[in-house]
């Protein structure tokens, strides 16, 4: 099994499939940002699947594609059709922005996709477009009711919690997955890159007692491989989850990776350590050597994230790690 020095099963990858995404959100990617990673660098479909090969060999279950906005990569749903059929892979997932869901929802499902995460930070167009820059949330709303009727098993909204910009609509966030069936996950700013520093925090323990008594809800489970802690409504219709990586910070059972979209594995989103496996595939190293690279890169993967003690160590932004 994949472990780490630690002791953590490690059986969770997020795969970033290009760094580029048609919005420019606060938190994530600076509005004039063009430090973009070259095509030609990027993993090419074959790279990915061999090496996500030797990953699933080792016992990786869980495979999330993000981006930036994965849905710009050409042909993504090729890729997701060979991934979801690896032996060992017993879950595919994607995260996205929503403005290309509409016309790839299907396509999607069909190639093996069953669970999505669509951000979603406000349900205010004027305020939509004052944190992504773009005016977009039609086609993101277009996007989910596209998907809902494609059956995909969960269908997530990840809002980023916001002081001053989004805690005003919470409750009201909440109303609306209610209604329509979605999986609400509010989330802790974390200060990756200086859009992520200079964005407002919001402690979400205060919200998370709140929301529990106004609705009325217990402690859960939901399917999915990732770190939020979840409260269900007692006919367990609705769950809502809260990431707090920042005040409940979740680092002694983190079971995930990243790869970036030009071969970097990031063994941890508040550190700076990483491993090169573009130069190892592209040189010519054998399935043993990169199966030999994997299981020391994980022995090197650090017990817990700088976010609280040194906030300004991660200088690159959330776009380029991999979501």
């Amino acid at each position: 099994m994949l472990q780490d020095g630690f002791g953590r099963t490690i059986e969770y990858l997020r795969l970033s499939v290009t760094d580029r995404c048609d919005l420019r959100c606060t938190y994530c990617m600076p509005e004039k940002f063009k430090d973009y990673s070259e095509p030609e660098h990027w993993l090419s479909f074959d790279e990915i699947e061999r090496l996500l090969s030797v990953f699933a060999r080792l016992g990786l279950r869980r495979i999330r594609l993000t981006g930036g906005e994965p849905l710009l990569r050409k042909n993504l749903p090729e890729l997701a059709s060979r991934l979801s059929r690896l032996p060992g892979i017993d879950d595919l997932s994607l995260s996205t922005n929503g403005t290309q869901l509409e016309r790839y929802a299907g396509v999607l499902r069909r190639a093996g996709v069953t669970r999505l995460n669509v951000s979603l930070d406000s349900l205010d167009r004027e305020r939509v477009q004052s944190i992504s820059k773009r005016d977009v949330m039609p086609q993101v709303l277009a996007g989910l009711e596209a998907a809902r009727n494609e059956g995909f098993r969960l269908i997530k909204i990840n809002m980023v919690a916001m002081s001053a910009t989004t805690d005003d609509e919470i409750d009201a966030m909440t109303a609306y997955c209610i209604e329509r069936g979605f999986v609400l996950r509010l989330i802790e700013t974390m200060p990756v890159g200086e859009g992520g520093r200079n964005t407002g925090f919001l402690d979400l323990r205060p919200v998370q007692e709140r929301l529990r008594r106004r609705f009325g809800l217990v402690d859960g489970v939901v399917p999915g491989g990732g770190p939020a802690r979840y409260l269900v409504s007692g006919d367990g219709r609705f769950q809502i989850g809260f990431i707090t990586p920042i005040t409940q910070h979740f680092c002694a059972t983190c079971n995930r990776v990243r790869l970036g979209v030009d071969g970097i594995l990031y063994l941890c989103l508040g550190q700076n350590h990483t491993v090169d496996f573009r130069t190892l595939l592209r040189s010519g190293g054998s399935n043993a050597d990169i199966e030999e690279a994997v299981l020391a890169a994980l022995r090197t993967k650090p017990h817990s994230h700088d976010f609280t003690s040194r906030p300004q160590r991660v200088v690159r932004v959330m776009s380029a790690t991999g979501g």
